[in-house]
């Protein structure tokens, strides 16, 4: 901005400010007629893949251990998204009966060709990687049940169909033999479309720009006669990136482009508002433009990113190398070609279609089937909910919250920084048994509010779960009178998050609340402060448990709101 006017260099900065601060409301609404925020899909969204079908664009993410897997997004302008359904609607052979904590279903690519989508995929199954393979004609589905592709070494599997018909699959594994810990490489192999199996010899592609540390998340393009090669680098943490490399020949040699990486913060502060950005997939638009969708954490104050990884949108050019002399120059993809930054503003993609912010989400479980919404932590063994006619019955299982282990939990992602999630919830506990609200990022990282049945009652109970302990922070008699909505024995229960401090209440008529024990501290539930792996954002939800016991209880939930309170 050094060229312009003292008057127009001021307005870009008060603009970046803003952006940078996150300081929306200082600025009137005219201003971001033409612009988007992004995320574009906020709130445990990682490793996102996408593909265009005519003017429909396509995306699936990552999902874990959260069950169904592999959520599929559908758009028509890039920045409002609908879920239309999920790839893995069954758990046999990808072990997502008892996946660890960030264990499961990850890293998967969406293609099209031929009048079918295809997804690959890997899921985690006693601490190998199974990669696998499932098609669909439509992707809200149905789906076919997941092949296992033999041979298939490593994680992050990608499919490419080539101009002349054929289809190649690519991925990351070990090498025979690592010079240094953490060093990888991308390997290639032809893929039969019609046996779905891989088939022919395999070829060692590329090890990254950066010494090979962890590259993976690889994805092959064709543009200006030349095979681009897109690769994550890095880890996903901090030193995220993503690299290029390209050549005349699907096999190789490719060519490390010498502007790598071509996108990445960690030149960064560690508090920018977004870190760790990576894993990159590119897509064009019918107009002829490019646009790429990559992960990244929005961490708040010490690095504490709550809500994981999340989806954003970058626009993307394609650039010469201009050295005449160069014999074969690169043509490469230069991602926000004006800052080389993920923006948390930018403009919009097509012009006279706006974003369209929801920040509220009210389940008055009046469908006959479960809201697409709501996800499980595990697959599990059999239904243990049923609906009613505006109710959610929950049957507690013996079964409680414990790492690899199935319990009666649906939730939701946490998509603010800031929100409140209420419900209403009718249920006599016996001794023993508990009914509530649970905010958790895994087993070992959670804090619940629950409706307990104790030795002389009812009883509110408020627990951490922290590694493998369970700690009662707060035991109160419930004093609620309980005639929510003029129904006898019904209590509300609200958890509200306010940045890193975590509040639990309850009511008895949904007009006044009082608060169950202390103010929490939310950085419990930060990936940056847990041990292991915590490739998972925090989720909200409910949760029925008869804490080793037999029952023909249901607890009764007749509501759920999640509203966002601030970002």
């Amino acid at each position: 901005v050094s060229h312009m006017p003292a008057f127009a260099r001021s307005l870009v900065r008060f603009f970046r400010a803003c952006a940078r601060w996150s300081l929306l409301a200082c600025l009137p609404a005219a201003a971001f007629a033409a612009t988007f925020q992004n995320p574009i899909l906020a709130g445990f969204k990682p490793d996102p893949s996408i593909v265009r079908v005519g003017p429909d664009y396509y995306l699936v993410n990552s999902s874990f251990e959260y069950f169904p897997a592999l959520p599929i997004h559908h758009s028509r302008d890039l920045v409002n998204w609908e879920l239309v359904g999920y790839a893995v609607n069954s758990p046999d052979g990808l072990g997502l009966q008892d996946a660890p904590s960030s264990g499961g279903v990850q890293a998967a690519t969406l293609r099209y060709h031929g009048g079918r989508f295809y997804i690959v995929a890997t899921s985690i199954v006693d601490n190998r990687p199974v990669s696998f393979v499932t098609t669909a004609p439509n992707p809200a589905g149905p789906w076919s049940p997941p092949k296992v592709l033999a041979g298939a070494e490593g994680i992050d599997p990608s499919l490419f169909f080539d101009d002349d018909g054929r289809a190649w699959y690519t991925a990351n594994r070990l090498p025979e033999k690592s010079a240094f810990a953490g060093e990888a490489e991308i390997w290639l192999q032809e893929f039969d479309t019609e046996r779905l199996e891989l088939v022919g010899p395999v070829t060692a592609l590329w090890r990254g720009c950066c010494q090979g540390i962890w590259v993976e998340g690889p994805h092959l393009y064709k543009h200006a006669g030349q095979y681009v090669l897109l690769v994550a680098e890095g880890g996903t943490g901090l030193e995220h990136a993503v690299s290029v490399a390209v050549a005349r020949d699907i096999r190789g040699p490719y060519r490390n482009n010498p502007r790598n990486p071509v996108l990445t913060h960690r030149q960064l502060s560690h508090d920018y508002p977004v870190v760790g950005v990576g894993h990159a997939d590119l897509v064009d638009t019918p107009d002829g433009r490019w646009f790429a969708v990559a992960l990244g954490w929005r961490p708040l104050a010490g690095g504490h990113a709550l809500m994981g990884r999340e989806t954003f949108l970058v626009p993307v050019t394609w650039e010469k190398e201009p050295e005449a002399w160069k014999q074969d120059p690169m043509t490469v993809p230069v991602f926000a070609p004006q800052t080389g930054k993920v923006e948390l503003v930018a403009p919009l993609p097509f012009a006279g279609k706006p974003q369209q912010q929801v920040n509220a989400w009210v389940d008055e479980f009046d469908q006959p089937t479960l809201h697409s919404r709501w996800r499980w932590r595990r697959a599990p063994a059999a239904p243990f909910h049923r609906l009613l006619s505006g109710e959610l019955r929950l049957a507690p299982q013996p079964t409680a919250m414990a790492d690899r282990t199935r319990y009666s939990f649906i939730g939701v992602p946490q998509q603010h920084s800031s929100f409140s999630a209420t419900t209403t919830l009718r249920f006599s506990p016996a001794p023993g048994e508990e009914a509530g609200l649970v905010v958790i990022q895994k087993e070992g990282a959670a804090f619940s509010l629950t409706l307990h049945g104790g030795a002389a009652g009812p009883e509110w109970r408020l627990s951490q779960w922290e590694g493998e302990q369970r700690r009662e922070l707060a035991t109160e008699t419930v004093t609620e009178p309980r005639t929510v909505h003029a129904a006898p024995g019904v209590v509300q229960l609200r958890a509200r998050l306010d940045g890193l401090e975590l509040h639990f209440e309850v009511s008895g008529d949904g007009r006044h609340w009082r608060a169950i024990g202390p103010r929490l501290d939310a950085r419990a539930l930060s990936p940056a402060a847990l041990s292991g792996f915590n490739y998972t954002g925090v989720h909200v939800g409910l949760y029925a448990s008869a804490n080793g016991r037999a029952t023909q209880n249901e607890a009764v939930f007749l509501r759920f709101a999640y509203t966002a309170l601030g970002d």
